[in-house]
Parts: structure tokens; sequence; C-alpha cells
């Protein structure tokens, strides 16, 4: 058999891995390691190259052995005396990283401050906010590890460098370590602990500025004043806030209703160290106010919001008067939203303002109110009180109340009509017709009477400086003293008329808990009365003034004193339910409400013509509840006499403590007084709960 021809091989081809490996490596591949290469004897891995000997060099290249190179010596330099060297003054800040002054914040966090030169203008107020602001701060010392440590350490490096920033320092480092407190320090412990190296470097400064059409307002000089900010001022964010807002209320003050101011854009030029502000400002024209318009006006015309406002047509608009043509709406209580709006009614053409109409937009709210209330008092024994209301049956604002009341002490119904806002902002006019039945400590009386009153409240929403009201009361009363241990008095009838009025100078900062200013308030009812017969005329008249003064922190020391007395007539004449009288929450604590005074032969208080009370108290503050609640010492006295000018015969003191709660819309108070110098039939405390101060 013919075989078949084997194909050429190349004799320029890598031989294949199996032919570079012999079978003897791959039957004993230790053996066949050890051998070494072919044609060699395994050689001593011992050996080593001696660092003496020269390496043979190859063919055709000549090269000396180190030690056979000869090197020509070489001259020093000599230095020139005559050379100065000039300290560069890079714009760098100064460093001082060993003799950095540090601040401990706490037993976990240091602040150093290593540069020097530019000084650090504005530290301080960086501590404070770093210190309101640090995760780290509010960290508890006991609770603090290396990760928590850790954890907030890198938040605060970032805030640290925003804070910076905030103040113009847009160079600033931060450099952060985190350790153990070491021995010899203030607070040295094992407690971890962590420093921030605070470098601010220079700070910026403002480079242009650019208000937009601010410019093509009539009265730019006075807009651009209220802009506090000018080329080369440092630089800091907050005051770009605060003077964007003085300029926007200056706008909004001065006329221009429809101005716009856009978000302000600030670009940082590391080179010239400065920012270049842009802040877009479209002022509009400017206006004046023109006619209120209600979105409802048989409900609220547009003619009795207008006699909200407080202002005028063809006076400048300013938008805080519209504002608070708002928040007048809102305190009518008839409404449950509003909105007032700028429209325009006439564009301003030269030099003449556009006018504006104020459009009020507004939704009912309920109307009806029914109300009672059921409670007991150791002076009044056990009340029962409702009512019915509707706020606005006579529009606009015209309220009509029905009461009543049903006591073991007390009897009472009344009508009630009020219309508020009458002829202007917080004025009310007050009808009111009742009977009564009243079982005091003091007297029996039965009844009926008609007041009228026009008034200038002062209220919770608007405070105001002076208020006052004017009115006149009729009415007769069947009264006598309290029949006592079944022995009987003689009633006796009294027809009243009088016309009185009232008037308070406020300076102080709030209605229900002020903490400075004064108070004073006079009254004065020239009246009429017929009984027994008689006609006589007398004067009642009182003062009372009332003085607040912080004297430390979280302390208010107040006082108050009253003056009242009935001229012109004997006591007899003046029905037992309109002299005076004292003791109580209102007046003296400690004694019950009209325990004060003269008493008749039963040991009645019979009420007298003339009276003086004072009050000191201390409200002081405990931190309890955030600062709620406050401790109140006070000192009480007062006097009531036969005669119209106080004589001091019957001088009661009372002196206590009493708690303060404050609410937020006011404080509930509850004191607890006690009389030092009580009568036999005197209770030995008095404890009294209230709304408000007790003056």
């Amino acid at each position: 058999m013919a075989s078949a021809p084997l194909a050429a091989q190349d004799s320029e081809a890598p031989p294949a891995l199996e032919d570079l490996i012999p079978d003897s490596a791959v039957e004993n591949p230790e053996d066949w390691a050890g051998q070494g290469t072919e044609g060699e004897e395994a050689s001593d891995n011992n050996d080593a190259p001696d660092p003496d000997t020269p390496i043979e060099l190859p063919e055709g290249i000549d090269m000396p052995w180190p030690s056979d190179i000869e090197i020509d010596d070489v001259e020093p330099l000599q230095a020139e005396e005559e050379i100065e060297f000039a300290d560069l003054d890079l714009g760098r800040a100064q460093l001082d990283l060993e003799e950095a002054e540090t601040v401990r914040l706490n037993g976990n966090l240091v602040l150093g401050f290593p540069q020097t030169e530019p000084p650090f203008s504005e530290r301080g107020d960086f501590l404070l906010r770093y210190e309101a602001l640090s995760t780290i701060e509010n960290l508890q010392d006991e609770d603090a590890s290396i990760a928590q440590l850790v954890a907030r350490a890198r938040e605060d490096e970032e805030l640290l460098g925003n804070l910076l920033r905030v103040y113009g320092y847009y160079d600033g480092q931060v450099i952060r370590s985190i350790g153990a407190l070491q021995p010899g320090d203030e607070a040295a412990s094992e407690t971890p602990t962590v420093r921030f190296d605070v470098i601010p470097g220079n700070r910026y400064r403002f480079g242009a500025i650019d208000l937009g059409n601010l410019d093509q307002a009539p009265d730019y000089e006075d807009l651009r004043a209220s802009f506090g900010i000018t080329s080369g001022d440092f630089l800091q964010s907050d005051t770009i806030v605060q003077e964007q807002f003085a300029l926007d209320r200056r706008l909004g003050e001065t006329g221009y209703a429809f101005a716009a101011i856009n978000e302000p854009s600030l670009l940082i030029d590391h080179e010239r160290e400065e920012g270049d502000l842009t802040l877009e400002v479209e002022p509009g024209g400017k206006y004046v106010f023109g006619e209120v318009v209600s979105s409802d006006p048989k409900f609220l015309s547009g003619k009795h919001l207008g006699t909200i406002a407080r202002f005028e047509p063809g006076e400048t608009y300013q938008r805080s008067l519209s504002m608070d043509l708002r928040r007048a709406v809102t305190a009518t209580g008839l409404v449950s939203s509003v909105s007032v709006t700028p429209r325009e009614v006439t564009p301003p053409q030269g030099n003449q303002p556009g006018v504006v109409d104020m459009d009020v937009e507004l939704e009912r709210a309920k109307l009806r109110t029914i109300s009672g209330a059921i409670g007991y008092g150791s002076e009044e024994g056990i009340r029962v009180q409702a009512s019915w209301e509707h706020r606005n049956l006579f529009p606009p604002e015209g309220l009509l109340r029905v009461r009543g009341i049903i006591g073991t002490r007390e009897q009472l119904a009344g009508v009630t009509f009020r219309r508020n806002n009458f002829g202007g902002r917080d004025q009310v006019l007050t009808i009111d017709a009742y009977a009564s039945a009243q079982d005091t400590v003091a007297y029996d009386a039965n009844t009926v009477a008609v007041t009228g009153s026009y008034e200038r409240l002062s209220t919770l929403l608007f405070q105001k400086p002076l208020s006052w009201s004017v009115g006149a009361l009729v009415l007769a009363s069947d009264e006598r003293n309290r029949v006592i241990g079944g022995v009987p008095r003689p009633r006796q009838t009294y027809l009243v008329g009088a016309v009185f009025g009232r008037a308070t100078i406020d300076t102080t900062d709030s209605l229900l808990d002020p903490t400075q200013g004064f108070r004073v308030t006079g009254f004065l009812a020239p009246s009429t009365a017929r009984t027994a017969g008689d006609q006589f005329y007398y004067l009642p008249n009182q003062v009372d003034a009332s003085y607040y003064q912080s004297v430390s922190s979280g302390v208010i020391a107040a006082g108050r004193v009253r003056y009242s007395s009935i001229i012109g007539a004997p006591l007899f004449a003046i029905a037992p339910s309109r002299r005076l009288y004292a003791g109580g929450g209102a007046s003296v604590r400690g004694y019950g409400y009209q325990a004060i005074g003269p008493k008749n032969d039963f040991g009645e208080p019979t009420g007298g013509r003339s009276l003086v009370e004072a009050s000191v108290e201390a409200r002081i503050e405990t931190g309890f509840f955030d600062g709620a609640v406050s401790v109140v010492p006070f000192f009480d006295l007062g006097a009531v006499s036969i005669e119209e000018t106080p004589d001091f015969r019957f001088v009661k003191y009372g002196a206590g403590v009493g708690l303060r709660y404050d609410t937020g819309f006011g404080p509930i108070r509850v004191d607890v007084g006690v009389p030092l110098n009580p009568d036999p039939d005197d209770a030995p405390v008095g404890v009294y709960v209230s709304l408000g101060q007790a003056f």
C-alpha cells in the first residue's frame, strides 16, 4: 500500500509547546527542575555577584569603573553681601497654627483661629451662628463616640465653610482633626474631641451693583438710598437679603403698587476678590388710593369697608395700609377668608400718579353662635350662663345677642344690640337692656336698666395708646342689705340716671400680659338718683394707674394704685349696688368679694363713698415648660370709707403667691392669697382663677 506524502515543514516556524517539554520533566518534574539547563551543571543558588568585581562589559563598550573616575575639585559659591532678599507679599493670610487662639464650645468641640492678619472681623457673630447650627454642639459629651463625632464633623465642616461664604470669605479653609484631649488640657480626659481650625483668608467686597430699572423711578435717589449696599462694602449675603427687603418695603410704602424685585444674583471674581451683584428691579409707576370695592356689598359694603380702612382716596398708596385693611376685615369675625388686591383704574401719566382701587374678596363665615358655661364659686355659688347671637343680623356688623343667667345668687335676662366699626375703625355703638336679681354678700337688688355707649376700643389685634367711651344709663332698682338670721331689712327703691365718660392712656406692650410701660384710666359719671321722695345729685369718679418694668432677665415688677370716690350725696341716697367695695381677685387678694369696708350691726358690708387700693407683685419666670410658667409673689392693700375722702379706718392687707401659665394668647392666672389682718368672718385663704394678669 502506498503511503500518503507528508506535508513540507517550515524551518522558521517556532517549536510547539509539547516539543519544549522533555519526557523526563513530565515523568519526574522535581528531578528535572534541579538539573539546570542543557549543557550546564546545576548552579549553587547561594552564589551572588561580588559588588567589588567590575561587571564585564559587552564587546564594543568601554566605560571606566567609578573608582577610576577623577573629578576636579569644585569651588563653593561665595555669598555676595550686597544682595538683599525682600519679603514677598503674596496677599495670603498669615497663619500661626502653633499659637492659634482656641475657643472650647463644649467637651467635644474646639475651634481654632490661627489667622493673625488680616483679622477675622466677624468672628463673634460667626461663633454665635455656628453654635446655634452645629450638630456637634448639640451632642452630649457623655454620649459622644468617635464614630458619632466623625459623622457629625463632616457636616460641621461643610457648615463652617458655608458660614465663611455668608460673611464674604470665599477663599476660606477649614482644617478638621479628631482625637482625644491631651493631658494638661482644661478639660483633660479620654473624651474624643473635634478641632476645627478656621482660616477665613481675605474678605471679599462688593464690586459692580446693578439694580435693573430702578433708575427709571422718578424718586430714584430716595429709593437708591434705601438700598444700603455700595461698591467697596464688605460682602455679606445676609446684607443682600436685608437690603432687598428694605428696598421692597420702601417701594411698597411710596406708591409703587406693582413693583417687582427678582431674586438677587452674585457673581464672584476670585482674581479681584469681589462679587458683582445683580438685582433686577421693576418699579412700575406710582399710584394713589382710589375706592374700596367689596365682592359682597350686601354683606359688607365697600362704603363700610372704607370706614374701616386707615386711608382716604387720593392718598399715596402704601402696601402696609392694604395689609392693615385685610387684618381689620378679618378681625370683624364675619369672614372666613379675605384678600385685598390693588387694581389699576388710571395709569400714571407724566408726573401724575395713577389710581388703584382696592378689591376686597371675602367669603362669609358662620354668623350664629350659641354658647354656655356652668361654674361654681365660693362667692357666687352655682351659676349657669347661656347666650345666642347673630353677628350680622343688621348689616353691616350689626350684632344682636340674647343672654341669660341662672344661679344661686344671680339671675339675669338681657338683650344687646351692637354695631362694630360704627363711624370709624374699632368704634362701637352698644345698646343694652337687662333685668337682674342679685344677692351678694353686701346687698339684695332687683334691677331693670338700659345702657347706651359709644366707645373706641383697644383690642388684642390693635392695641391703642388712647381709648375712650361715653354713654348714658337709666335704671330702676329695688334694694336692701342682705337678710341675716331672719332679721328683715326695709327695701328701698332707687331711680338713677347718669352720663359717663372714660379715657385710658396705654403705653404697655400687651393688653393681657404687659412687661413694660404704664396705663392711666380716668372715669367720671355725673349721676342723679331719686329715693325716699328726694332727688340727689352726686359724682362718682375713679382713677387707676399701673406700671410695669423689667428689672432683670425673666423678672417683671408690676404695681398699681386706685382711687375712687362718690361726691355730693349721703350714703343712704346711693343704691347699695352702686357704692364702693373692695376685696377679691381683682382687688385685695386673700379676702372675699366685697368683704372689705364698713359693716353694719349684722356684720354686712355696707359699702362706702371712697376707696383706696394698691398692689405690687413680681412676675418671675421659672424655666419650666419652656419658660411658660411663672411664679408671682404679691402684696395688696385696700381701704373703704363711708366718707367722701378715705380715713383708712378699715385698711386690710393681703399677701400670697400665684402661678401664671403663658398660653400664647394670654396667661392663665391662679392666685392663692392670705388675709394678713382678717376679721372673724374672713376665710383663712382665697383662691382666684382667671385669664390675664391681675392688673
